[in-house]
């Protein structure tokens, strides 16, 4: 029996509102700055569109670059300092960023929820904490059905993001057989010598450059 990472891809229907549609809309017209370039697409096909041209011609590293401008972009610089030097890691600040990713990310994620994580803290010990969203299948990984932009285009920027530029350390787990995902606000991300997305091959059906070998994406590389 074919497991569920080598079966086509069939992406659930949404109905974005209009909040949704113009979280859409911000993030398409930062990504298309950010490239110097336009999609005809329109609502969030165009912004997996705009996602996708990233990746044509780009190292993972350069694909990595372009997203964190976004990222960037978006949040004005004064307010990220004030972030990092005024709100520690705590974790009721974990808390709430997770309740916050739920509620806002959806559009870009589809349907999830907050959850309790396992947390590796400094001292060596492990805290359960309400800090984790567990995103059922995600809308992105869905549409674009490549480990490689899963990878590039969201998981490691965003990591980075929050944990470099808000001072609030995230990893995020896709699950590459049923298109879950697990984000952890208070955990630090692996290296990438330990992370396991970095090994996992493509999702055979849905990309055009895939391969039957059970080597690593590479666009990873």
């Amino acid at each position: 029996m074919p497991s569920p990472a080598s079966l086509p891809i069939v992406p659930p229907e949404y109905d974005d509102n209009l909040i949704d549609r113009l979280f859409i809309w911000l993030f398409s017209r930062k990504m298309a700055q950010a490239l110097g370039a336009d999609t005809t697409v329109s609502g969030y096909g165009g912004f997996v569109d705009l996602s996708k041209q990233i990746v044509q011609g780009r190292n993972a590293e350069q694909q990595q670059l372009i997203v964190a401008r976004v990222l960037q972009s978006l949040v004005p610089a004064p307010v990220l300092w004030v972030i990092r030097t005024c709100f520690a890691p705590t974790q009721l600040v974990c808390t709430l960023n997770a309740w916050f990713a739920a509620k806002m990310f959806e559009w870009l994620v589809g349907p999830c929820q907050v959850v309790v994580a396992e947390v590796d803290l400094a001292d060596g010990t492990v805290r359960s904490q309400a800090s984790g969203v567990q995103i059922e299948k995600c809308r992105y990984l869905a549409d674009s059905g490549c480990v490689g932009m899963c990878v590039n285009m969201c998981k490691v920027p965003t990591q980075t993001f929050f944990t470099e530029q808000f001072g609030i350390p995230l990893t995020m787990i896709p699950n590459f057989e049923d298109l879950s995902c697990e984000m952890i606000f208070g955990q630090l991300p692996p290296p990438p010598a330990a992370d396991v997305a970095y090994q996992q091959p493509c999702l055979e059906l849905q990309c055009p450059t895939a391969t039957h070998a059970t080597v690593a994406c590479p666009k990873l590389r």
